[in-house]
């Protein structure tokens, strides 16, 4: 792909941990050369109604990297989540790495800020991560280059991650079956989607795609992994020459139907602190409900 430094010779090993309570997909990439690694959209499980947080998910990723001897070197954010919360500073505290996230959390923080009341303490300006990663950025993993590619639409700040032959897609696109995700968030776009979408499948065919959601449509058994090959073959939006105009329609008329995300409003006061929850004035850990601000 011109213009960014993507290696398919590098084919790093790629472990899931599937969270079935939100459908995510956590990701542990390995440097084939060395014994470092990275986490890729970490879960912090919350029972929402009891207002209660644990760690079960995320204690499982930390647990197979301490068995398998590697060393944590990133925590990887592809977007701020709406739909679960980020464990990134809970692994980080427990075997170390830096947390990294796209430069446009800066909006994101600013949107949200306004919709929370967040007051001056909260800092809009992407320092609670250690890495603000732009378009076409590089960064190690041992020996192993990665770079990130910006893919607005979904939210103002999506970002994917190539790490030799595998692509980490966050929420930009779905399994072929599933399409795509939504674009109605504040900030988001489904023409923005199209075009950071086409951005993905130029990338060699023969490129891993590993989602960070599945929801087994038609109730198929869940998978994560697929190829730019057969995205571009199969995906329901946006395959086999669907146009922009046809996928805004699709995806405007899609997005009219759906209900918001049933964690969104802790994800959102959570991730974009990098994985931190918010505390009142007395430090206690405390989640804001804006009401009719979503």
């Amino acid at each position: 792909m011109p213009g960014y430094p993507i290696n398919l010779a590098v084919k790093p090993q790629v472990e899931a941990f599937f969270d079935p309570a939100t459908n995510t997909i956590s990701y542990v990439v390995r440097d084939p050369g060395s014994n470092a690694c990275a986490v890729i959209d970490s879960v912090m499980d919350i029972d929402y109604a009891a207002g209660r947080i644990t760690y079960d998910h995320a204690d499982a990723i930390i647990a197979y990297i301490q068995r398998s001897g590697l060393s944590l070197e990133w925590i990887i954010e592809t977007h701020v989540h709406a739909d679960h919360l980020s464990a990134a500073p809970y692994i980080q505290g427990k075997l170390g790495g830096k947390i990294g996230i796209g430069d446009k959390i800066m909006v994101v923080q600013e949107t949200f800020g306004k919709i929370f009341n967040e007051g001056t303490e909260f800092q809009r300006d992407g320092s609670q991560f250690d890495r603000l990663f732009k378009d076409g950025d590089t960064y190690q993993i041992g020996g192993m280059q990665a770079v990130a590619l910006f893919t607005p639409g979904h939210t103002p700040a999506c970002m994917v991650h190539v790490l030799g032959n595998a692509a980490f897609v966050g929420d930009t696109l779905f399994m072929p079956d599933g399409g795509s995700a939504r674009a109605d968030f504040p900030g988001g776009d489904a023409g923005t989607l199209y075009d950071s979408i086409q951005k993905l499948l130029a990338l060699p065919e023969e490129m891993r795609l590993f989602m960070c959601h599945d929801y087994g449509p038609d109730g198929r058994e869940i998978q994560w992994e697929t190829t730019v090959g057969a995205e571009k073959a199969h995906n329901i939006h946006v395959g086999n020459g669907t146009t922009k105009a046809q996928f805004v329609a699709l995806r405007t008329a899609r997005d009219a139907t759906l209900a918001m995300p049933q964690l969104i409003i802790p994800s959102l006061q959570v991730n974009m602190r990098a994985g931190e929850v918010p505390t009142d004035k007395d430090g206690r850990a405390m989640l804001k409900v804006p009401i009719n601000g979503l």
